[in-house]
């Protein structure tokens, strides 16, 4: 086994020779709109919605003398002509614009006089997360992008583009998110005033996307949006996009899986998360895990024909703690064949119980009862959900073979003490001494309880192996004693023997008996 940080990395790059995270998906999206363009094309000398105007009207049967503002449509309400359209005309061609309108109203000999009274520029500060924080200036008329643009644009490591505060006397105005205007070009129609401060909020979570993707990007997240879900609308899979491999940090640990994107959309992402999507044919692949004494729990793929040896030299065991020689495997396919197994038992023992003749009306009673038992002791065993535990230790080496589709790769801790439970007075666990023997160490959890079998007591190994050699008890192993079945019918107690040995073997645990 192999010990470093980036273990998980390599094993992904040499196995499913999936690229590590690209170069953009480093970059933060929307800094792209902070190349000096909107501070170089100001929009001062033009109207805008607000902008006040000062016209006279004079001559051909017309008298005016008043100031109107540039309404919410771009108009400007002339109560002789009537509303005109004045949005985006620079400000020296104002009166030409209303010399036209008058003549096509039949008032050409009609005097026009208009000029802007809010053309003098305003100073907005810019501050927070910014590449350049000061005191500049513009048009009330200039979106905030100019301002934030002529302050060097967002600071992408500490900066927010979707928090933009706008601060007038000491009171927030309004609250800015860039992302719309980056994805489909809506912005907030603010009209800025002197003095005026524009505050650029701290960077909120980020996740980064790459790989199948149109947009490989890292993604701020206003606080509780981050899901993928919210991802996949950013970064717009390609259309043959099929899985992502995810990799952070949770609880403080390492953090890799590898997924389905239906079960991304519902998944809760984290500050700091980087996702590379792939176009995954399964038949190409298969998804294996890796629990235990490891830096971190993790799924991933790995290629179709890959062996155990391929994947266990890139697994980052934790060292010190990681019992190599004890690796197994929990493999779904054996699962399934011990889950049959036990039903196949267990409908043995139902037909044993309900088929027991009986020859007097006593007897028939017994046999009810025991019937009832068995019928509820068959019901808890049906739910019991076996591991499929695989031993690989081979006569002291560990053997080599090809992985499955979800197999777990179990690397236990290393341990100094022996769990005794199952039919003992005081279930505990017990420093190991290798001059200890059984009859020791079940003394020490207080002996047999009265519904011991001393003749069943399985030794549970922390490879996955069980045996019954009383002296091959080893540190870190569990002794398990079985309960004993009484009953009149030798097949019910053969039966039930069978079934609990079952258990214990495929899930490591002592399923209780109901008294018989």
């Amino acid at each position: 086994m192999k010990h470093p940080a980036y273990a998980f990395v390599l094993l992904l790059a040499l196995l499913l020779a999936v690229p590590a995270n690209g170069s953009a998906a480093a970059t933060a999206f929307g800094s792209n709109l902070f190349q000096g363009n909107f501070a170089r094309n100001s929009e001062s000398s033009v109207f805008s919605e607000g902008d006040r105007v000062v016209l006279r009207l004079w001559g051909g049967n017309i008298q005016f003398d008043d100031t109107l503002t540039v309404g919410e449509d771009g108009m400007l309400n002339i109560p002789e002509l009537g509303p005109v359209p004045v949005a985006g005309i620079a400000h020296d061609k104002l009166a030409e614009t209303l010399k036209s309108k008058l003549a096509a109203t039949g008032h050409q000999d009609t005097q026009v006089y208009a000029a802007p009274l809010d053309s003098r520029p305003i100073s907005v500060f810019v501050t927070g997360g910014i590449q350049k924080p000061g005191r500049y200036s513009g048009a009330p008329s200039d979106p905030i992008l100019n301002f934030l643009d002529k302050g060097g644009g967002i600071d992408s490591l500490r900066g927010s583009y979707r928090d933009i505060r706008l601060v007038r006397d000491g009171k927030e105005i309004a609250r800015v998110d860039l992302y719309p205007f980056a994805q489909k070009g809506t912005l907030p129609q603010l009209r800025l005033r002197d003095g005026d401060t524009l505050v650029v909020g701290k960077r909120g979570p980020c996740v980064t996307a790459s790989g199948a993707v149109r947009t490989a990007s890292r993604f701020e997240f206003l606080p509780g949006k981050s899901n993928g879900a919210a991802l996949m609308e950013l970064t717009e899979p390609e259309p043959g996009a099929s899985h992502a491999t995810l990799k952070g940090t949770r609880k403080g640990a390492p953090y890799s899986t590898y997924l389905p994107l239906k079960e991304l959309k519902n998944m809760q992402l984290e500050d700091g998360d980087s996702l590379h999507f792939v176009a995954d044919s399964a038949s190409n692949t298969i998804l294996i895990s890796v629990e235990g004494a490891v830096r971190s729990a993790a799924k991933f793929p790995v290629r179709r024909g890959a062996t155990l040896r391929d994947v266990c030299n890139y697994i980052a065991v934790e060292p010190g703690r990681a019992n190599i020689k004890a690796i197994y495997l929990k493999r779904p396919s054996v699962a399934a064949g011990q889950k049959k197994a036990i039903e196949d038992s267990l409908r043995r023992l139902e037909e044993s119980a309900l088929t027991a003749g009986a020859n007097s009306t006593e007897e028939s009673q017994i046999r009810a009862k025991e019937a009832e038992m068995i019928t509820k002791f068959v019901e808890k065993a049906k739910a019991v959900e076996p591991e499929g535990i695989v031993v690989l230790n081979d006569d002291g080496k560990t053997a080599d073979l090809t992985l499955e589709d979800g197999d777990v790769i179990v690397i236990p801790e290393k341990s100094d003490v022996v769990l005794v439970s199952g039919e003992v007075m005081v279930p505990r666990a017990l420093v190991w001494n290798k001059k200890k023997r059984l009859n020791d160490y079940v003394t020490g959890a207080g002996g047999y309880s009265a519904r011991a079998d001393k003749g069943n007591v399985l030794i549970l190994h922390q490879n996955g192996a069980v045996t019954r050699n009383e002296d091959d008890i080893i540190p870190g192993d569990r002794v398990m004693v079985l309960p004993s079945v009484r009953s009149k019918s030798m097949q019910v107690i053969k039966d039930i023997s069978t079934v609990l040995t079952q258990i214990v073997v495929s899930t490591r645990m002592v399923l209780g008996l109901p008294s018989l």
